[in-house]
Formats: structure tokens, C-alpha cells, sequence
């Protein structure tokens, strides 16, 4: 079973990062169950929890966040992104995102599906290659 944990905030875009990360599972015949939290920020916290449970083999993180008036998307990206990281390696499971950092909604919807293809598929794509690593 694949854990995909998705923010509701920017649901827009994140539900596109969804979409091509559950079609490119499936197009693998693969088990998976979509979680939705308030925001990225809470993406850590649910996929510790779920890990605790033993059901998962590996997850995917899914959001985004778009460059605001103040410093603040610099420091909930890495805090996010560094402690996914940390987790992934402390326990041993692999650990996979979609979390566009960008500077506006343009760059995400290129991102989730337009010119530049959909991040989410391509988490979903690097998951099932390190699952089918050694």
C-alpha cells in the first residue's frame, strides 16, 4: 500500500499533482490511499503517523507553496522537505514529493500538468523505482 498525502491548501494545483501521481500507481496496478491535510506544513506529521501503522511500503508528499509578500514559503518548503528527508532515512522507507516551491500560480499550473508536465506524476514514477530497488 502507497501512502499519498496531499495539503488542501492550494487545492487547485495540488489536486492536479494528485490526479497524476494515482494515474501513474495505477497504470502500475499498485494499492494506494489518498490522505488530505490543512497544508503542507501537516504533510510530516500524518505520514509519521501512518508509517507507525506498518500498512504503508512508501509515500507520496504532495503540495504546494507559492512565493507570498514575506520570507515565509523559503522557510516552510525546507522545514518541510528537510524533515521528510530525515525521515525517510531514520526509518528506512522511501519517501517521495510533489511540493512545487514557486514564485506564483502560473509556475504551478505548469507544473501540475501544463508545459511542464506533472510533478506529481513523476514523485509517483521515483517511488516505484526505489521500490523496485534491493
Amino acid at each position: 500500500m502507497i501512502g499519498i498525502v496531499a495539503s488542501k491548501f492550494n487545492e487547485i494545483i495540488t489536486a492536479r499533482l494528485v490526479e497524476g501521481c494515482v494515474g501513474e500507481l495505477e497504470k502500475e496496478g499498485l494499492e494506494y490511499r489518498v490522505f488530505w491535510v490543512p497544508g503542507t506544513f501537516e504533510i510530516p506529521y500524518l505520514i509519521s503517523k501512518l508509517y507507525s501503522q506498518g500498512t504503508y511500503k512508501g509515500f507520496v508528499a504532495i503540495g504546494c507553496i507559492i512565493k507570498g509578500e514575506t520570507e515565509h514559503w523559503k522557510f516552510l518548503s525546507s522545514a518541510v522537505i528537510s524533515s521528510l528527508a530525515v525521515f525517510s532515512m531514520e526509518k528506512v522507507i522511501p519517501i517521495t514529493h510533489a511540493i512545487l516551491t514557486v514564485e506564483n500560480l502560473e509556475q504551478a499550473l505548469h507544473r501540475s500538468g501544463g508545459k511542464l508536465g506533472n510533478k506529481g506524476k513523476e514523485a509517483a514514477r521515483a517511488l516505484i523505482e526505489l521500490l523496485r530497488l534491493p
